[in-house]
Order: structure tokens, then sequence, then C-alpha cells
């Protein structure tokens, strides 16, 4: 398995020098595509938008509008909706720069949400969700089409729990929740895929193993980046009181802080886990290279004294010349004998190496060690 590339974003800023609440739209974004759910408990418009003119025209007749814009390509439409709802030109300019970190900022009666959503499919990435609460309404802002968000619509349009009857501060709860759980079935897949990955850093590492460990230490890191910030967001929004959300949301509230320190907790943990596989990769990697350099250099000290004696008689002094220039050359079995050596001293060699513990088993001294712990005789 060939380990997956992560998708790089091409960051837009104003340019230097521009006046605060400069927005500028990036090059690649889609044609925004608006819809638009207006709720009480007993009606529900549920339509997309194609004229803004219809948008004023439902504002403040029921008690929650949800208006959810998928794409950020067209300036105009996205300054309109900021005139429409009273929005602040600084969190309207954050709504178009894609790299934000996940916050909550109060911008007078309005409280703004930037959340990191995942995306499906291949290796851990998100979509910037930005979320603008205020009197009455709810404004959700996306990169592209396709979310988390259809189990909060589903329960709109089929009336389920009590979202008919909560205000914008609940559907906000309900939002910002949404796209906290969806970390959860993420976290479990990682956790599967660390389990995976320890057995075949234990038993069968492969020449991708290291590139697998390095794209989960990023998937988490990803993941971090994206949901510990909402830590101290939402921690401040159940502290500080605020008139867009009253005392019984900030309940629900507390419990989806829970669920992010949760999944804080439980990424740090799978950090931590993917962290010592690399070292316990890198631990095994060196054990192997140490046991095949320790048979190579196993089977050079057996050649070592083989060549030694290959290398005397082969030197081919000739002993008519002189008593001393190699007499054994004459000997009747001197081929043999020499043959014999060799085959005695690697024998020797054999015995003992595997006596000190080199060729597999305890050294004979642990051995007579444990012998004498455990009361048995010497072998």
């Amino acid at each position: 398995m060939t380990p997956s590339t992560p998708r790089r974003r091409e960051h837009t800023h104003p340019a230097p020098g521009a006046p605060p609440g400069t927005l500028t739209a990036h090059p690649g974004s889609s044609q925004p595509v608006i819809h638009m759910m207006s709720y009480d408990q007993d009606t529900l418009i549920d339509e997309e938008i194609h004229d803004l003119a219809v948008i004023a025209e439902h504002l403040g007749r029921r008690p929650v509008l949800w208006l959810n814009v998928d794409g950020l390509g067209d300036i105009d439409v996205i300054a309109q909706l900021g005139v429409m709802f009273g929005l602040h030109r600084l969190a309207l300019e954050d709504v178009l720069q894609y790299h934000q970190r996940p916050k909550i900022e109060e911008y007078g009666e309005h409280l703004f949400f930037v959340l990191r959503m995942l995306e499906d499919g291949g290796p851990v990435a998100t979509e910037q969700l930005t979320l603008f609460l205020g009197d009455g309404f709810v404004l959700t802002f996306q990169e592209h089409p396709g979310d988390c968000l259809d189990n909060v619509r589903r329960r709109i349009r089929e009336s389920m729990g009590r979202i008919r009857t909560m205000g914008a501060d609940y559907l906000a709860y309900c939002l910002v929740d949404a796209v906290v759980d969806y970390y959860s079935p993420k976290i479990d897949e990682l956790a599967e895929r660390a389990e995976d990955l320890e057995t075949e850093v234990l038993f069968e590492p492969g020449r991708d193993t290291v590139l697998r460990i390095h794209e989960m230490k990023r998937d988490l890191l990803t993941m971090r980046r994206a949901v510990a910030p909402l830590r101290e967001a939402v921690n401040a929004l159940i502290r500080d009181e605020h008139p867009a959300v009253t005392d019984a949301t900030r309940v629900y509230f507390r419990d989806c802080h829970d669920q992010v320190i949760q999944v804080v907790e439980l990424a740090e943990v799978q950090r931590e886990l993917v962290g010592g596989l690399l070292d316990v990769y890198l631990s095994n990697v060196s054990n192997r290279m140490n046991d095949v350099m320790k048979v190579l250099a196993v089977i050079a000290t057996l050649f070592i004294p083989l060549t030694f004696l290959a290398g005397v008689y082969g030197m081919n002094f000739d002993p008519d010349v002189s008593p001393w220039n190699m007499p054994e050359l004459r000997t009747y079995l001197g081929y043999p004998l020499v043959l014999l050596a060799m085959v005695l001293i690697v024998v020797f060699e054999l015995i003992l190496f595997r006596r000190k513990g080199w060729l597999g088993g305890p050294p004979a001294t642990k051995k007579k060690n444990r012998n004498q712990r455990d009361g048995r005789p010497d072998t």
C-alpha cells in the first residue's frame, strides 16, 4: 500500500497594506449556493435561495433562520449578506481566509465561530466552517458543498427532539456538536490503524512501514490542530455570558466541551502510541541489522584461519632450493591433513561461538549462573 499524499491548499491573504476588513476571494473558490431553513414549532421553510431579497422577507418572521452558504467565490454576495445581517467586516474577512485557527469571537450582539470540519476519504483533511450566531439567525459559510450537518437538517425537517422548539443558539450548538461528533469515528478508525501498524512493526516491518507511521502522525496532528483550540473557545463561551446564548443552551455547550476534551485526549494518546511505534521500528531495524552483521562477522571469522593456512601453503617456495622452504609440500598426506586441520578449526570455532552465545542460546556463564540459582547441576 502506498501512503496517500495530503492535499495542499494555498492560502489567500489581502494585499499588503490593505485596510482591515478587505474581502479577498480564493481564486479556486466555487460560486455560492445558498440554502435557507426558516422554522418554528409548526412551520418550516426549506428552500434554495437564488435572490437575496427573499432572505430579507423571512428575517424575523420565525424564531430561527438558518442560512447556509456553500462556496465563497462571490465577494459581492458575501458582502451583501454581511450588510443584511449586520456582520462585522473583520469577521467576514476571516470567512474568506481558509487557514483560520478554530475560535469563538464576540462581535457586539453576534458570536463568530470558526470550526474545522473533517472531510471524507483519504488522509485526514479539514474544511473551514464559519458560523455567525445572532438574534434569531444562524449563518454558516463553507468552502464547498458537502458536510457533516445532514443529521441536523433531518432533525429539523422531521421535527425530531427539541430543535424546533428551541432558539437559534440551540441550533448553533447542534451544528458545533455535529462537527465535534464527526471526529469520534475518525479517531476510532485511526486507533484500529495504529493497532494494525503495531502488529506490523513488531512482526513484519516492511519498506513502507515508516512511511505509514509518519502518515499516522500527520493525520493525528491535523486532527489535534483542528479540535484542540475549541477546548478553550467553548470553555470561554460557557464561562462568559452573552445575550445570544441562553442559560438553557449553555448547559448543552458544556456537554460539547466535554466531547472536545475527550477527542483531544484520544488524539494525544494515539500520537504517543504512534511515536512509540517509530522508536520500536527503528530499534527493530537496528536489531535486525545487528543480527545480519553478526552472521557476516561469524562467517568472516571462520574463514580467517582457513585463509591463513591457504595463504601459507600457497606461497610455493621450492623445497629443492632450501630444506627450510616448506618441507610439508613433499609430505604424502599433506593435502588431506591440511583440509582436516581446516575442518577441525571450523568445528572448534563453532563450538566456541556457541558456548559464548554468539550463535543463539545464552552464554555458558549465564547458563551456569541460572542453574546455580535454580539449584540444578551444571551440564
